[in-house]
């Protein structure tokens, strides 16, 4: 069996804040193959974002810490190296391509000064040869005159094309695992395929792993090798996409799908929404988040936090009810 090249176990993250303390990421374990796209889905509030910023170790301390748990990747614990190390690592072996390209991007810097630069640091580059690694990776990612586009600013560019410009950055150095988290929110529905369908080939031409981070189970099901679903700061279902999607277990995954509209579907069906509202990461219930919305909610969901726990051939799923 192939060692996964991302390896998340028990990652704990939480924020104290006015009204305490926050769980936003709670005991989330799962991993990540070499060549392997695994998207991480929930609604907003869900831990998928802070998930991955703890994997960088971007949480701002304070208000955040990293509290328990291992992050290994490539067999190396990433929580203990030293903070010159995970700078090296950053933008090197594991790069990421933020939700808002417009806010990542620095205004003040031409698009190729900002490609160039991580080759530069990283590799040591000349300066120039750099430039020039960056114009190709630009020609890669299908900006048209990427010659003329190099010396241009993000301003100049429309939003699709910024996000063009933060994949050519994050494939910069050739890394291992590439974290992109929400990259298509911005974007209209066929520039967003444009980009998703430029991600998916070149992770698979260079042999990069994904994280895709997002909310569109639509998106998932084109994407995805395996999936891994988000509620509350806690996994509550993993598994290879085609098994989530043909067998969803959770309660939670079951709404995500019944919300969704399908091409297959009768026509005129009612899509069926997930009643209330993502709950208080500040104030969880004590046994299943999820059970102020779930249907299927028994009197032992409510005073018993479920476990992730094996349900088939590599699917895990946290709900206490055996009969769903």
């Amino acid at each position: 069996m192939t060692e996964p090249l991302l390896s998340v176990k028990g990652l704990t993250t939480r924020f104290r804040t006015e009204r305490g303390t926050v769980n936003a990421v709670d005991d989330v374990s799962f991993d990540v193959a070499p060549g392997q796209t695994v998207a991480v889905v929930g609604e907003s509030g869900s831990g998928k974002s802070v998930t991955a910023l703890s994997i960088l170790r971007l949480i701002p301390n304070p208000p955040g810490q990293i509290t328990g748990g291992q992050i290994l990747f490539e067999g190396q614990d990433l929580l203990q190296l030293p903070d010159a190390q995970m700078r090296a690592i950053r933008g090197d072996r594991i790069a990421m391509i933020f939700q808002e390209p417009m806010s990542s991007l620095n205004p003040s810097l031409t698009i190729g000064l900002q490609i160039a630069e991580p080759i530069h640091q990283h590799r040591g580059t000349p300066w120039q040869q750099a430039l020039d690694m960056a114009r190709g990776l630009l020609e890669k990612v299908h900006i048209p005159d990427a010659a003329k586009r190099l010396h241009t600013y993000p301003h100049h560019y429309s939003g699709g094309m910024r996000q063009r410009a933060m994949i050519a950055m994050a494939l910069a150095c050739q890394p291992r695992l590439i974290i992109a988290d929400e990259p298509t929110t911005a974007l209209d529905v066929t520039v967003q395929a444009q980009i998703l369908d430029l991600l998916k080939d070149l992770t698979r031409e260079t042999g990069a792993s994904l994280i895709l981070i997002t909310h569109d189970l639509g998106v998932v099901a084109r994407y995805a090798d395996r999936v891994v679903v988000m509620y509350g700061g806690r996994v509550v279902e993993q598994g290879p996409a085609r098994t989530i999607y043909q067998r969803p277990s959770h309660p939670y995954t079951r709404g995500l799908l019944a919300s969704v509209p399908r091409l297959d579907g009768p026509a005129g069906e009612r899509l069926v929404p997930i009643e209330g509202s993502p709950p208080d990461l500040a104030a969880l219930p004590p046994g299943c988040a999820f059970a102020p919305r779930c249907r299927q909610v028994s009197d032992a969901c409510l005073a018993t936090r479920p476990k992730l726990r094996a349900i088939g051939t590599d699917h895990l799923n946290a709900c206490l009810r055996d009969d769903l």
